[in-house]
């Protein structure tokens, strides 16, 4: 209930955090399953918000199972469309858990849906692919073993930045993997080694291989040209973004910057801050107007405001 509440505003903040979106097949977005996104795992959950808000149907995603400790945030991150998934790190009585989510995802895969799997594992800020963990391959190859028809589909996802609000993102979707693909006659552990081996080579191209001081090459890969005419349109609205954000933006990029220096997490903490309280900003501006001015005027707050931090953000340096 809470993610399908969530989607629609998720949806619009998106274009105010994303300055330009690139997807190699925007087909994709419409997919229905038993499908299973297999994506390399740069950006801690914003990953997954940016799935769910592109797809038309839920995205079910697989989460860190040390979040779901807490009962309280467990409910909530379920009512998120989450499921937990642990790994050794997080304690090895921890990891039978992991067969209650795997069939709570083949459930998902019978009613045709949609289950997101970051297949790194852990979480980097980096412009790499790195060695994938078995949890894919034995959540697909259990699946096929069901006789339930599932597609795996390899996603690369790469940001212009992890550190600056405003990206220019790419979504680089590859080529199905189906259960004729995989020679699982062998027994499960050749299996698991076979499949590893053909996602990986299809990841590989999909992700960026970027040195992280090598500004040269990401501003090859990830810069967009943002022509005169549209920026002249949009500076003074930009210039008035800049002033009305201020109040707001600045206190969470410091409380983000002071809760994130030991993770990877800024990116996701930073829009999420923003994504809860940029509602009740818009609202307590609304309510100053009112008090000083009254009428129906004030409620134009709830577009210019909007409209200014987009305008902001194409204006915004991308490195």
């Amino acid at each position: 209930m809470l993610y399908r509440l969530l989607k629609i505003p998720a949806s619009i903040a998106f274009w105010m955090y994303c300055r330009h979106l690139r997807v190699n097949n925007p087909a994709v977005f419409t997919a229905k399953g038993p499908l299973l996104i297999a994506c390399n795992h740069p950006n801690s959950f914003l990953d997954a918000i940016i799935l769910a808000s592109l797809f038309k149907r839920p995205v079910y995603s697989l989460a860190r199972g040390d979040a779901f400790k807490n009962r309280f945030y467990a409910g909530l991150l379920r009512s998120l469309n989450m499921l937990p998934v642990y790994r050794t790190s997080e304690g090895v009585k921890n990891l039978e858990h992991n067969y209650s989510t795997f069939d709570a995802c083949k459930e998902i895969f019978k009613k045709d849906g949609i289950v997101l799997i970051f297949s790194e594992g852990r979480c980097i800020n980096e412009w790499h692919l790195r060695p994938l963990k078995k949890g894919t391959a034995r959540l697909a190859i259990s699946s096929w073993q069901n006789n339930i028809d599932l597609a795996v589909l390899p996603l690369g996802i790469n940001y212009q930045s992890f550190m600056r609000f405003g990206k220019n993102i790419q979504l680089n979707f590859g080529k199905i993997i189906l259960q004729k693909n995989i020679q699982l006659s062998d027994g499960f552990g050749k299996s698991v080694q076979s499949f590893n081996a053909l996602l990986l080579a299809e990841l590989q191209p999909l992700v960026n291989e970027i040195d992280k001081n090598d500004l040269t090459a990401q501003r090859q890969q990830f810069a967009i040209k943002i022509s005169t005419a549209k920026k002249i349109m949009l500076a003074i609205p930009a210039l008035i973004g800049n002033i009305l954000h201020r109040p707001l933006y600045f206190p969470a990029k410091i409380i983000t910057g002071k809760t994130t220096r030991h993770n990877d997490h800024y990116d996701s903490v930073l829009v999420a801050i923003l994504f809860v309280f940029y509602p009740v900003y818009l609202l307590l501006i609304f309510l100053l107007l009112y008090w000083f001015i009254g009428g129906y005027y004030p409620l134009l707050v709830f577009v210019l405001m909007p409209f200014c931090a987009w305008s902001l953000l194409q204006w915004k340096e991308q490195f």
